[in-house]
């Protein structure tokens, strides 16, 4: 039986927020937006509150949450900061809020949404990736859904399929090999931000597009795997396809391969996450296989990019050692963007501030967010 979905927007004006939107015009019957949330991208804001028609929003940025409530019609609650998040989703109406805030930002509201008896659709890799333990607890506790946005994770969730994981010997994400994967090692550190930028398939977020150079989105992925399916680290692996057409794949212990093809556009998964368990038909591109001709695989160059071993020892490990490599890493992104370091002076920095970490084992949420302000704070030393 197919139900409407009341949807609350976290992280509306970005990519996956603005796709999301997409998803809503094209299927106003199982999707409903009831509010949104932004950082400062007021303009964009005021135009989808016109769109949708909510009564409620939030800006995080303060100066830019006057500047909604000035452009804004009066009767539209514009929370502020980032209890202002918190807030939004403590009043709304909403039955699946889909997290896409890039950063740490997302994990108290996600929290939040879990506590109240609401699904989550989670884009943001970080929240998993700091919290994965304490979130999927919780979810737990409170029997709701934690649904996949991330491509690569929706498509092993659509192969899954509510499987038991002692039937999966091995997950197997891929992986663009983003724009340097065949660029000689030694020529990594004359890469500048424009390179870095100019991913060979998706259109994402300044932050998100340098991950995927570094292979640190992979990295993130595996972690964020680990939680969402109860996959040990062990039996999850990257696959660089450059072709992007076949997200992801999951090897069962019969030797069988299940894997989740679609052209590159948020869109797919999105609608996935809001429909579930149903499928319904829409206006996006499908696959015609005789174009397609081929499909391409190859390991990924991990001693040239030394992220998914970083990654792999920090799921291992456990405990603060995820955050900690995820705040190390937000730091070390931004002193390359800020031109204040080379381009595999991002792993060096995550490296060396792993190696310093005191591990924290089953951290409370206090814990968690002490460990990301250190790593920040070390992470930002010379």
């Amino acid at each position: 039986m197919n139900r409407r979905r009341k949807v609350l927007i976290l992280g509306s004006t970005g990519s996956i927020g603005t796709s999301a939107l997409k998803v809503a015009r094209e299927q106003p019957e199982h999707m409903e937006i009831v509010g949104l949330a932004a950082q400062r991208s007021v303009d964009a804001l005021v135009k989808q509150v016109a769109e949708t028609g909510v009564g409620q929003v939030c800006v995080t940025d303060e100066a830019a949450a006057q500047q909604a409530r000035a452009a804004l019609p009066s009767q539209v609650k514009v929370f502020s900061g980032a209890q202002g998040l918190i807030e939004l989703v403590r009043e709304s109406s909403a039955d699946l809020v889909l997290v896409s805030i890039i950063g740490t930002a997302g994990l108290a509201p996600a929290l939040e949404a879990i506590e109240k008896g609401m699904d989550l659709a989670v884009a943001s890799k970080e929240i998993l990736v700091m919290a994965g333990e304490a979130v999927m607890s919780a979810a737990s506790r409170k029997k709701v859904q934690v649904l996949p946005v991330d491509s690569e994770h929706n498509a092993i969730f659509q192969c899954l399929e509510g499987r038991d994981p002692a039937q999966v010997r091995r997950l197997i994400i891929t992986a663009s090999g983003g724009p340097f994967r065949k660029t000689p090692e030694e020529e990594l550190i004359n890469v500048t931000v424009e390179q870095a930028l100019r991913h060979p398939t998706w259109n994402m977020g300044r932050k998100i597009t340098i991950d995927s150079a570094t292979m640190f989105n992979k990295g993130l992925e595996m972690i964020e795997a680990r939680w969402l399916f109860g996959i040990t680290m062990n039996r999850i692996e990257v696959v660089v396809h450059p072709q992007s057409i076949v997200h992801s794949m999951v090897e069962f212990v019969d030797n069988s391969v299940l894997a989740q093809l679609s052209h590159s556009d948020m869109c797919f998964p999105i609608q996935y996450a809001v429909t579930w368990p149903n499928r319904v038909p829409n206006t996006l591109k499908p696959l015609d296989f005789a174009k397609l001709a081929s499909l391409h695989f190859e390991a990924p160059r991990e001693q040239a990019f030394p992220a998914l071993r970083l990654a792999r020892h920090a799921g291992e490990t456990g405990g603060t050692l995820p955050a900690v490599l995820n705040a190390a890493n937000e730091i070390a992104v931004d002193a390359f963007i800020n031109g204040r370091s080379k381009f595999p002076d991002i792993w060096a920095t995550v490296e060396r501030v792993m190696d310093k970490h005191t591990v924290t084992h089953h951290p409370t949420l206090a814990q968690l967010i002490e460990a990301d302000a250190w790593a920040r704070c070390e992470a930002a030393k010379n």
